[in-house]
């Protein structure tokens, strides 16, 4: 029988006790590190993790300016500011993106447009956790949805905001434009400090000119979150400063006037208030509906414009470009009596032709049998093409580039206005360059009856002729009038045009006044039974060429080859308030088409609603 082996308790009892030694001193060891992390944390860096948590909880937003109003010379609004609900994003609150937004799209209809223009505004510059909005003008039923699943789609809010809104839709287009979402590089122009939050930006006319001044300045806040991103409470806030309100010179009424009188064909009408210089009207038709474009307009809407034949975006007033015809002749006129080639006795021979020597082309009167011997006088008031001629082949290119400039011609004068066209005024200097060919004879006798390289806008033609209407004074034509009801009046204007003898001016306009109550004016259908006087010119545009001896004829070419028709004119003649420059695109003769649409916006704006429809039956053609 083999022995026991005896327990050795006290061996037994050392290692117990080395084990509780090394377990005490592990814990000892753990007690003190888990102290000195904690130490760390909240000792240490406690500065450090406040900062943190406080970020997590709380957030500085940006508060968007409210963009300021603005309103025609009566006090009627005209771009306001709606509120809407958006849809929004915080790419950095949601777990993924583009699961989010397909799961929105499952919720709300929601097309890829709406997703690319989400998209390229995610790739401009934002500040962190900053929203960017993917779906505008939220309906209450889509509000709803999203509540309902509110609580599985992180990052997602619906945002109260104030979009631009403008009431008369097409009616005032091409002179307020429109505002958009701000490009990249539109941030690139402006302090992005200040458009932080900004999602809109004007584009076009008042609203792109004046856009500092509507816009305002941004505003901030510190507002505390829950883990989900949701607002609790506002901390702090400092107020952002409203946009300024502005009023400009536009009449409403004046502007419905004239697209009335237009009656849906193509052309532009541009009104001027002579002693002031102050836009009363600026038509292009047709037009289009500028709310589409504020939340962003669908590819298709948009496509269908830009494919229209009738080119709805185009602005005809400020960049349509068309030979001025016979408009010129009365700024002409003033030219050949200061320049002494001509005077109030000079009289010609029209046999409905003029021909130059050693040259076997006839240039035509628009009247195949001629004038007969015709002045100054009588060659404006029956739109004598042959004593034109002869007056611009006297007084050469020179002569006629330097008074025409001084009316403005072959510039952009209008103070506010960033879209509009010089047009073309010709000169030896300007044909060299651009046709590298010399000036001809021939180039003159167009030009003296406004045709060949010149072309000029409707806002020229207007222009020069309010500077005609004041006698040769010149006040820049602007639209604004007001700002924040102060009246906004520092605003330098060219030169004066002066003439060495100042009956000139009465004489020319004694013309003028003929074309409207002459026996042979060719306006005088529309000046008839006028309870004033009023001063214009018509003229006629080619917008094809016609072979030597052929007869134009109306019926036999497209119409968009048509000529245009274009008038000129200033009401009353002794004390000028509105003058008009009309231009009908293929309208065929000034007289027929565009003196008519003048004469109604004369109407409009000196005798007002009380009009007899009677007398306005009378101006029509």
């Amino acid at each position: 029988m083999a022995s026991r082996e005896l327990k050795d308790h006290f061996r037994e009892q050392r290692i117990f006790f080395q084990r509780a030694i090394w377990a005490a001193l592990g814990v000892i060891a753990l007690s003190l590190a888990l102290f000195a992390r904690y130490y760390y944390l909240q000792i240490s860096q406690h500065e450090v993790y406040k900062t943190l948590s406080d970020r997590n909880r709380m957030q500085l937003q940006s508060i968007t300016p409210t963009r300021g109003l603005i309103y025609d010379r009566n006090g009627v609004l005209l771009a306001d500011n709606q509120p809407t609900f958006s849809l929004t994003l915080v790419k950095e609150r949601t777990q993924d993106l583009e699961a989010t937004i397909a799961e929105l799209q499952d919720i709300l209809e929601i097309t890829e447009d709406d997703v690319e223009s989400f998209r390229k505004r995610m790739g401009q510059r934002r500040r962190p956790y900053e929203s960017v909005t993917l779906k505008s003008r939220l309906t209450e039923e889509e509000i709803a949805r999203i509540a309902v699943n509110r609580h599985r789609l992180a990052g997602v809010e619906v945002e109260a905001e104030l979009i631009r809104y403008y009431p008369l839709g097409d009616t005032l287009a091409h002179v307020l434009g429109y505002v958009g979402r701000i490009s990249e590089r539109e941030l690139k122009q402006v302090d992005p400090a200040n458009y932080s939050g900004t999602q809109y930006y004007g584009k076009l006319g008042v609203e792109r000119h004046y856009e500092s001044l509507l816009h305002g300045s941004v505003g901030y806040q510190t507002v505390e979150t829950d883990a989900r991103g949701r607002v609790l409470r506002v901390l702090d806030r400092a107020a952002p400063t409203p946009g300024s309100d502005i009023s400009l010179y536009l009449d409403v009424n004046l502007q419905r006037a004239a697209i009335e009188a237009l009656d849906g064909r193509r052309g532009a009408v541009v009104a001027i208030e002579p002693s002031t210089g102050g836009i009363l009207a600026l038509v292009s038709t047709p037009s289009f509906d500028p709310n589409l474009f504020v939340t962003g307009i669908d590819s298709a809407t948009y496509k269908a414009l830009q494919d229209s034949p009738d080119i709805p975006l185009f602005n005809r007033a400020l960049r349509g470009q068309y030979p001025p015809g016979s408009t010129v002749k009365p700024f002409l006129g003033l030219a050949g009596l200061d320049t002494e080639t001509i005077n109030v006795n000079t009289r010609i021979w029209d046999p409905g032709w003029y021909q130059l020597k050693n040259d076997d082309r006839k240039y035509r009167d628009w009247k195949r049998s001629g004038h007969g011997w015709v002045d100054l006088n009588a060659s404006i008031e029956q739109s004598c093409d042959v004593f034109f001629y002869d007056m611009a082949f006297r007084m050469g290119v020179d002569n006629m580039y330097a008074y025409m400039a001084q009316f403005g011609f072959g510039e952009q004068t209008v103070y506010d206005i960033d879209e509009a066209q010089d047009g073309i005024l010709p000169s030896r200097e300007w044909k060299r360059a651009a046709r590298r060919l010399p000036w001809f004879p021939g180039d003159s006798l167009n030009m003296g009856i406004g045709q060949g390289f010149m072309l000029s806008t409707p806002m020229q033609l207007a222009t020069a002729t309010a500077v005609l209407a004041n006698r040769g004074k010149w006040v820049r034509p602007r639209l604004i009038k007001t700002l924040n009801e102060s009246e906004v009046t520092d605003i330098e204007s060219p030169p004066d045009v002066t003439l060495k003898q100042e009956w000139y001016w009465n004489y020319v306009i004694k013309a003028m006044e003929g074309v409207m109550h002459g026996r042979h004016g060719t306006a005088r259908s529309s000046g008839k039974d006028s309870p004033y006087k009023m001063a214009g010119k018509t003229g006629t545009a080619q917008v094809i060429g016609i072979k030597q001896n052929a007869v134009y004829d109306a019926e036999a070419i497209a119409e968009r080859h048509r000529d245009h028709a274009l008038f000129v004119g200033f009401a009353p003649v002794d004390n000028p308030k509105i003058a008009v420059a009309v231009l009908v695109e293929n309208g065929g003769g000034g007289s027929g088409a565009a003196a008519p649409v003048a004469r109604k916006m004369f109407d409009a704006h000196l005798v007002g609603p009380e009009l007899e429809p009677g007398r306005m039956q009378a101006a029509s053609p």
